[in-house]
């Protein structure tokens, strides 16, 4: 229910452009964060990560749409309507991500693949999404600890050819690492019976409350298209 519910927001959300309904569908996923439980720490947190990531895609839309030049310079020209799209696209993208985060919040990774697995989503996508989940975070460790070497042999990043050089040498021996890693942990699922279908929790049945969070979301839906046509 939950994993359909983010689909329907975001089908819906993609779709807005008034101001009106974009700051209800943000303000929306504000609430639904704080109704998730989600420290206000870690939430800023995320969405600092998230906003840095799109700030390295939308940067360059004010400068490339044509239109009303706001700004020019050094044979740049910063467009009204450049600088409007990508405050729109950053407001959709920050509203899905807020209620995609405030929805799956604490489902888990076997939760999310159980429910995936019952809307018939291919069984190869599920375990590549568990596996990654499950091994970001150790190859995350295992980068952690080569920099800690390379730290303790007095290594301090320049702006030179020794400095690239080592980071060469760091991503090459993390992919060996993480090869020889999927290799041992390949041979011990092989070992405990595993037969290219990954065991997963089964769902809790479907419960009344459930049904009025699904209409809840619904009317909020409703809402915001009401807001963006009127």
């Amino acid at each position: 229910m939950r994993l359909l519910c983010c689909l329907g927001w975001a089908l819906v959300v993609v779709g807005l452009e008034g101001g009106a309904a974009l700051s209800a569908a943000l303000l929306a996923g504000v609430l639904l964060t704080r109704w998730a439980g989600i420290a206000p720490r870690r939430l800023v947190r995320l969405v600092l990560v998230f906003e840095g990531l799109m700030l390295l895609t939308l940067g360059l839309l004010p400068f490339t749409v044509p239109g009303q030049p706001l700004w020019q310079g050094g044979g740049l020209v910063l467009s009204e309507q450049g600088l409007v799209l990508a405050a729109v696209i950053a407001a959709r993208a920050s509203a899905v991500a807020l209620v995609t985060l405030a929805l799956l919040a604490g489902v888990g990774a076997g939760g999310l693949g159980a429910a995936l697995r019952a809307l018939r989503v291919p069984g190869a996508l599920i375990e590549l999404l568990l596996l990654s989940a499950r091994y970001l975070d150790v190859l995350e460790r295992e980068q952690a600890r080569l920099r800690a070497a390379m730290r303790a042999r007095a290594f301090r990043p320049r702006s030179d050819l020794h400095t690239l050089t080592s980071y060469g040498f760091l991503v090459g021996m993390l992919l060996v690492r993480a090869l020889e890693r999927a290799e041992r942990v390949g041979a011990a699922m092989r070992c405990r019976g595993y037969a290219g279908r990954m065991p997963l929790p089964e769902l809790a049945p479907l419960r009344g409350a459930d049904l009025g969070f699904a209409v809840g979301f619904a009317l909020l839906l409703a809402v915001l298209m009401v807001l963006e046509h009127g």
